[in-house]
């Protein structure tokens, strides 16, 4: 939280490009492809390694965030501090890399692979390689964050959502959505691919 708090700065400077919005835009950002490059790795890991310890991993949290905010302004503004606890004052252009040392080695548990995940995002949203970020596109993510989490709420049987009801169909790997009240229904459609195994 208090690395977090001093990134606040973020939001102050506006003469770099960076400003309120451009933090709201890229938070969504940083949310969506550190999740996705974690997953990946973990994917990778589990998959193409063989390294089963990664089956028990849980990563949750804000944190990939805030290392990804570090990173970013590491490379908008080298020439920033970075305070941590009130006591301890780093140069912001090391900050991401000397903050995922010390986290692992105050916090053994803490998702490695997680932080890492948000210093890669954050290093290609500074060097310009995921850009073009709007209001648009802003709303669009966010919605699909909510679709996304109501039904994974539902799937999973956390809360039961009255007015939304999954069911088979007659191929079991796609999903049916029915939205009770209206009578329809959405299914995911599969496109034949030459080649790949479906597992």
């Amino acid at each position: 939280m208090s690395a977090l708090w001093s990134l606040g700065v973020v939001e102050q400077l506006k003469h770099l490009g960076l400003g309120t919005a451009y933090y709201l835009h890229y938070t969504l950002v940083l949310v969506i492809f550190s999740g996705g490059l974690v997953i990946g790795m973990y994917h990778l890991l589990i998959g193409r390694f063989k390294i089963e310890y990664f089956r028990r991993v849980t990563a949750v949290g804000y944190s990939c965030v805030v290392f990804g905010w570090m990173t970013i302004l590491s490379v908008k503004q080298p020439s920033s501090k970075l305070d941590l606890f009130g006591v301890l004052s780093l140069p912001i252009s090391f900050a991401p890399f000397e903050s995922l040392i010390f986290t692992s080695i105050i916090v053994p548990q803490a998702s490695f692979l997680g932080h890492l995940s948000g210093i890669l995002v954050g290093y290609a949203v500074s060097w310009g390689l995921i850009g073009g970020m709007n209001n648009y596109w802003a709303v669009t993510m966010l919605g699909w964050i909510v679709v996304v989490f109501v039904f994974s709420l539902k799937k999973s049987g956390a809360y039961d959502f009255s007015f939304l009801e999954i069911e088979s169909v007659s191929d079991a790997s796609l999903p049916s959505l029915r939205f009770v009240g209206n009578g329809r229904t959405l299914q995911a459609s599969a496109v034949p691919l030459s080649g790949v195994e479906v597992i």
